[in-house]
């Protein structure tokens, strides 16, 4: 499948459903159209049904969108440029794509900010805000160690595309 053919969904709502609740994810196509689009598609492919949470780090971030759950790998889909702004800003909820060192390196994995990370401004896609459910994401089980990487993560149960 290609990621024309799938284009079809248009919501900017999406729905994560974790353990201790919903979560709503509100996604800025106005400050990353690709990357917007490409959380769309995934979500309407159910990729991210089941998906880890394989590094959270307190107070920093919560990432996740690596079916692998390694942190290594993405979709099949081919990775996208970078969509860097300073119009917006990584604070508390913020969703953001998350990459190697290679800026034009995102794909599917995206991670959540727990806290303000506005360090990250203009250095990766913000991509959405979630807007209900921090509580949830703040239940999320944490990593241990710089690298925050989490033994048994919690999974996301489902994630739709809300209406």
């Amino acid at each position: 499948m290609t990621e024309q053919a799938d284009a079809a969904p248009t919501s900017n709502t999406v729905l994560m459903e974790l353990k201790d609740g919903t979560v709503t994810i509100v996604l800025r196509p106005d400050l990353a159209p690709q990357a917007a689009e490409r959380i769309r598609v995934l979500t309407a492919q159910g990729f991210y049904d089941g998906c880890k949470f394989f590094r959270v780090i307190p107070g920093f971030v919560a990432q996740t969108g690596d079916r692998t759950n390694t942190g290594m790998h993405g979709s099949d889909l081919p990775n996208l440029p970078a969509e860097f702004t300073t119009d917006a800003s990584f604070l508390t909820g913020a969703v953001g794509m998350a990459r190697t060192s290679d800026p034009n390196s995102a794909n599917s994995q995206f991670f959540i900010c727990l806290a303000p990370a506005t360090f990250l401004d203009g250095n990766y896609t913000l991509v959405g805000q979630v807007t209900a459910g921090m509580e949830a994401v703040e239940k999320i089980k944490p990593g241990a160690g710089q690298s925050g990487s989490v033994t048994d993560p919690d999974s996301i149960i489902k994630m739709t595309l809300g209406a």
